[in-house]
C-alpha cells in the first residue's frame, strides 16, 4: 500500500490497513508527520517542498521496479550501488 492514509481539508484523516490495528497505527504515524510539518512551518514559514526528484528518488528506491531500500541484495548489487 503505498498511501496508508490522508488528510483532506475541512476533515479529519482517512486511515486504512490490513485489519482496524493496522488502520490505527497508520493514522497515529500520520498525526505525528503532521505534527513534523506544523513545527517545521513554525520554525521557518517560508519552508518549501522538497523537489519531485528527491521524492521520486525515495519512492522507487523502496517500490520502483529495482527497489533496493531494506532488502538484502547479493554482493555484485552492492557494489553497483555504493
Amino acid at each position: 500500500m503505498y498511501t496508508p492514509a490522508v488528510l483532506c481539508t475541512n476533515h479529519g484523516p482517512f486511515a486504512w490497513g490490513k485489519d482496524a490495528q493496522e488502520a490505527v497505527h497508520n493514522a497515529v504515524v500520520l498525526e505525528e508527520v503532521a505534527k513534523m510539518a506544523a513545527k517545521t512551518e513554525q520554525l521557518n514559514p517560508q519552508v518549501c517542498p522538497a523537489p519531485d526528484a528527491i521524492r521520486d528518488r525515495h519512492f522507487f528506491r523502496k517500490h520502483g521496479e529495482n527497489a533496493y531500500y531494506g532488502q538484502v541484495i547479493d554482493q555484485k548489487q552492492t557494489n553497483v550501488l555504493q
